[in-house]
């Protein structure tokens, strides 16, 4: 396994919202960055990204370099073989299983053997993505939290045969990308979901049932509980489909006090994902 010192490139794999995020700010941190995504138009609406997010935090001048610099940093690609410069790879991919599985068994041939593989999932089984290689040793989860560059927080979840000095690795890379971070076994939802998703889902059926409009249940909740923002706005921030994913897996898993609201299913199937189509709960420009 390579130290923190030896790590110079960072491979990510998926430039979605949480791939990009998480090319991001490790091109800030000052590391070389190849992201990969399977289509051209995913990797430049991945860089798009980017550059938006680096143009805000700019603005509000929270960049101690030049935005350009940082973007400079990281490469965008569809070939599978360019993170064969990696050091260390976090898979940010589509949450489900088997493609998971398929994306680990390729990292594992066409990455050295020294070099760790994390997966940012959320829900899933790093014990059973880990499977999928020759190194379950060297396989851990990174839980990166969304929005990547701005949440301070990172999951690490330690998978069956996850070896010692790679946790340890894995919370001192995420440190230094200026995260913060908490530790977890490989147990379904891990911590923050396994608590986060019957919030947001009982919240999604108080609105449904009309006990509350949503900006009351929102309010209530962000002034009730002093967090940052009530389940509602918060789903749409996450991503309803991200929602309903997790939801499901964690009803498979866990039993009903997991299963999914009626209202978020319905929206999925109508396509309001929330944030990132306009339209969720609320509606966004």
């Amino acid at each position: 396994m390579r130290e923190l010192s030896d790590i110079g490139v960072v491979g990510v794999v998926g430039a979605g919202t949480m791939g990009n995020g998480i090319a991001q700010v490790a091109a800030t941190a000052g590391y070389e960055v190849v992201m990969r995504d399977i289509e051209s138009e995913y990797v430049e609406r991945g860089l798009d990204s980017i550059d938006d997010s680096l143009a805000r935090l700019d603005e509000k001048g929270r960049l101690d370099e030049d935005p350009a610099a940082i973007r400079d940093r990281i490469e965008g690609t569809t070939d599978l073989d360019a993170l064969a410069a990696a050091d260390v790879v976090v898979e940010a991919a589509v949450e489900n299983l088997d493609v998971k599985k398929d994306i680990f068994a390729d990292l594992d041939g066409v990455t050295d053997d020294d070099v760790v593989l994390a997966t940012n999932t959320s829900t899933l089984s790093i014990t059973t993505i880990a499977s999928a290689t020759d190194r379950a040793s060297d396989v851990i989860g990174l839980h990166f939290m969304n929005p990547v560059p701005i949440m301070d927080g990172v999951e690490v979840v330690v998978g069956e045969r996850t070896a010692d000095p790679v946790v340890d690795f894995a919370h001192a890379f995420a440190e230094d990308l200026g995260k913060e971070t908490w530790e977890a076994d490989d147990k379904p939802g891990f911590v923050t979901n396994r608590i986060l998703m019957p919030w947001i889902n009982e919240g999604v059926r108080a609105y449904d049932e009309g006990v509350a409009d949503r900006e009351d249940i929102d309010r209530g909740m962000t002034l009730g509980t002093n967090v940052p923002m009530g389940p509602l706005e918060l789903a749409d921030h996450i991503g309803l489909d991200v929602v309903l994913d997790a939801s499901e897996t964690l009803h498979t898993e866990l039993g009903d006090r997991y299963k999914p609201a009626y209202l978020v299913k319905r929206k999925v199937e109508a396509g309001d994902l929330g944030k990132k189509t306009g339209k969720g709960f609320y509606e966004y420009e």
